[in-house]
């Protein structure tokens, strides 16, 4: 399986994900040394990337397993440092609404681990990982569209808060639409896996 999963894996979107990848800790220490701006063109760079990279495989015929892997891998090890990152930042705040709302990033951080562990499990022995379907492709959308947002506009983290910041309200909704996107496309994941296990260990010989 492992050897399959290497073949024709020299194209673009591969390498567009390996790019991703690297992006992650570039954007952390930018945001770690409070650089906003730059990362948040970081985190910019990499959600646009995202988005053409599937476009790229499709149009010129470079669909790989290895690049089924790897777009979702970068997915959420993205989001996972963004969550971790503005929970903290969120947790510390002065603003007494967005300190309590702080635990909701805790959702994003909880479902990524499941996902990546049980993945990891699934590999394991044997078995594939579901691709990303409708709600996992908008929960992913709506995520990097809000968390820019936030990065450019929140209290305390934005960017840009000396043209404007979000109403505290506006942030609650924005952060909660992103989250319930998330607990759904969890849940669309577990059909197909329950597929995959019922095929495997329970359909008849």
């Amino acid at each position: 399986m492992f050897k399959d999963l290497f073949k024709n894996w020299n194209t673009i979107p591969n390498w567009i994900s390996f790019a991703r990848i690297i992006m992650i800790p570039i954007f952390g220490v930018l945001f770690y040394k409070n650089e906003v701006v730059w990362a948040v063109f970081v985190l910019f760079l990499s959600g646009f990337s995202d988005f053409i990279d599937g476009k790229i495989a499709r149009k010129f015929n470079q669909v790989s397993d290895l690049g089924k892997m790897l777009d979702p891998v970068a997915d959420k090890l993205t989001q996972v440092t963004i969550a971790v990152l503005l929970y903290i930042k969120f947790n510390s705040s002065d603003v007494e609404l967005v300190k309590t709302f702080s635990w909701i990033f805790l959702i994003f951080i909880v479902k990524e681990i499941v996902m990546v562990l049980f993945g990891a499990f699934m590999v394991a022995i044997g078995l594939r990982p579901s691709a990303a379907e409708i709600w996992g492709k908008a929960s992913t959308f709506v995520f990097y569209a809000v968390m820019i947002f936030l990065f450019a506009f929140a209290p305390d983290v934005g960017a840009f808060n000396s043209l404007w910041t979000i109403p505290e309200a506006l942030l609650v909704v924005l952060v909660a639409v992103s989250a319930i996107l998330t607990v759904i496309a969890f849940v669309s994941y577990l059909p197909t896996t329950y597929k995959q296990f019922k095929e495997k260990y329970f359909s008849k010989k």
